[in-house]
């Protein structure tokens, strides 16, 4: 007669065999479903929406080399602002397209700053949002920024990778303010009386 098996996977532990392969493979299909719901686009990414969002005052002011940190468009989606040493002013999803983790701005790298992500050093350009340095697969969405005559400072629509800051205000201009999208002068608005409801 053999003796009984001991330690952790014996008959007689907390967890046996069978309960450690039934963890392995529930967590390993919930990996394989969020994993195709990435790839294949089924999460929401900041930057995608069609319709225009609603304004929303990011600041009273920004200083030169000063950043600020928001909610925009929705209230689940992190974004940052930053004031460069020229006075430009520039603002980007702060989720990294990576993992999903924080992206924060480091004044003391580079020549201007840079776009970092802690979680695996990724690196964004803080002029374009484009992928400098790391893993992120492609650029961050932009967040279009206006500052009023009293100095405050308003995130008005937002870009998708890739897209221009005018390609995607006009994107959500044309479905929902096609008279300011014809004002502004975005391609592909249809002529007076011919918007589509």
């Amino acid at each position: 007669m053999r003796p009984a098996a001991s330690g952790r996977t014996g008959p007689n532990s907390l967890t046996t065999r069978r309960d450690y392969l039934r963890i392995v493979a529930v967590v390993s299909g919930g990996l394989a479903v969020g994993g195709l719901g990435v790839a294949a686009g089924g999460l929401h990414r900041q930057g995608d929406s069609e319709g225009a969002p609603a304004a929303k005052r990011v600041a009273t002011v920004i200083g030169a080399g000063e950043s600020v940190a928001f909610r925009y468009p929705g209230e689940d989606d992190r974004a940052i602002a930053v004031r460069l040493s020229d006075g430009s002013l520039v603002g980007y999803s702060a989720v990294c397209t990576h993992l999903a983790c924080a992206v924060l701005w480091r004044a003391d790298q580079g020549f201007e700053g840079e776009l970092h992500c802690p979680c695996h050093q990724g690196v964004f350009d803080i002029r374009t949002g484009e992928v400098t340095a790391g893993p992120p697969p492609r650029g961050l969405p932009k967040v279009v920024l206006v500052e009023r005559a009293d100095g405050s400072v308003w995130a008005i629509g937002t870009a998708r990778s890739g897209e221009s800051l005018e390609e995607g205000l006009c994107r959500q201009l044309l479905r929902d303010y096609p008279d300011t999208a014809r004002e502004i002068g975005c391609p592909g608005v249809p002529p007076v009386g011919n918007e589509q409801v």
